[in-house]
């Protein structure tokens, strides 16, 4: 009994020197604010405020992946967007659909329509879901259709050292078209995998979730 005890002691001190090593080095996990429904409108329908979240940074963030990263204008605040355009890319948004040099990307399928909080009115919005593919990468997002009024066009060439982040709502974009491109040293953070959602681990739909 003694030498199984002792197992489970060095066991446990592996255990948590492990993690406690890649938590200094690897991943953290996070807790989606709940009190931001700027930035809780923009990730939806792939994230929700309070998801509990891991986040990878032992590697640099790549084109199509969600990216927690600093508001340039407010770097107290974060923004979680997807990494459209890199350096000397041509970046083209047209309501839902964007354009990377030239290429359009295409709409895969449907998914379940989602209910989000205007944070601009307070007021309920129904949003249709589609899954996006554009370079190989795909992904959900909010779409424009059936709402009158949506984000302005938009058109640049993304400069030196910098990222074009675009949000998966497209009708409610907290991302680059607010504050412009972004410095690439910024983003060290990608959005990987999600724990539980704000409903909690009895939300079986949306916990252990990876995040594409």
């Amino acid at each position: 009994m003694r030498k199984f005890w002792r197992f489970l002691f060095w066991a446990a001190v592996v255990i948590g020197g492990v993690t406690g090593l890649a938590r200094l080095v690897a991943i953290r996990w996070w807790k989606i604010p709940e009190d931001d429904p700027v930035l809780q409108a923009s990730i939806a329908p792939t994230l929700r405020g309070g998801d509990l979240v891991l986040l990878w940074r032992a590697t640099s963030p790549r084109y199509g992946d969600l990216v927690l990263c600093p508001e340039p204008e407010a770097p107290q605040r974060v923004v979680v967007a997807r990494i459209l355009g890199e350096q000397g890319d041509d970046v083209a948004i047209r309501e839902s659909n964007v354009v990377l040099n030239g290429k359009q990307s295409q709409t895969e399928h449907a998914c379940d329509s989602f209910e989000v909080n205007d944070p601009n009115q307070g007021s309920e919005v129904e949003q249709q879901c589609q899954v996006e593919a554009l370079a190989g990468h795909s992904h959900m997002r909010g779409s424009t259709a059936g709402h009158k009024v949506g984000p302005q066009p938009l058109d640049i060439e993304v400069p030196g050292g910098q990222v074009y982040l675009i949000s998966d709502n497209r009708l409610f974009p907290y991302d680059s078209r607010d504050f412009g491109p972004v410095e690439r040293s910024s983003c060290t953070e990608t959005v990987v995998f999600r724990i539980v959602s704000r409903d909690g681990y009895f939300d079986q739909k949306n916990r252990f979730t990876f995040i594409q």
